[in-house]
């Protein structure tokens, strides 16, 4: 399901993605509309869903997690059991940024951040190939991310 957007809510989205604090009289200034007809857009646009929240974005670094790693995982399995049983297990998982489906040769991909070489051993051993089905990993270790974004282009 799509919303159609105006170019008002196409602005208040883009300024909500790069500031989510912003107060609404300053938002409403932003996109030329009064007070009241921006935050019932606003307040419209999260009923749709299409603003399912809000957030704090933390650095990984600073917050002790410099290591991202991609993990692909491979199950023994795809029915709808096996699948669910993965997926309800990697839920609960903070070290798993992560996790998507794919379609192709292995079945899902997870982000994963650590704090060092022995916390994504931990990671890697003790959790990731302890998951329901799972019979091969294969990691790829990031060297440095160049971009990082959540915002979508609206």
């Amino acid at each position: 399901m799509t919303i159609e957007l105006d170019s008002r809510d196409r602005a208040i989205l883009r300024i909500l993605q790069a500031d989510g604090r912003i107060t609404n009289s300053d938002l409403a200034e932003k996109v030329h509309l009064s007070p009241s007809a921006c935050l019932r857009r606003v307040r419209q646009l999260e009923e749709s869903g299409l603003i399912r929240g809000y957030a704090m974005i933390l650095d990984d670094k600073i917050a002790g997690f410099p290591g991202t790693a991609f993990v692909f995982v491979t199950l023994d399995q795809q029915g709808r059991a096996s699948l669910e049983g993965f997926e309800q297990a990697v839920r609960n998982l903070p070290e798993i940024l992560e996790c998507h489906l794919l379609a192709g040769a292995h079945d899902y991909l997870m982000r994963v951040i650590y704090r060092d070489s022995a916390d994504f051993e931990r990671i890697h051993t003790d959790i990731i190939t302890q998951l329901p089905g799972v019979t091969r990993v294969q990691s790829t270790l990031t060297l440095r991310s160049i971009k990082k974004s959540s915002a979508l282009p609206v």
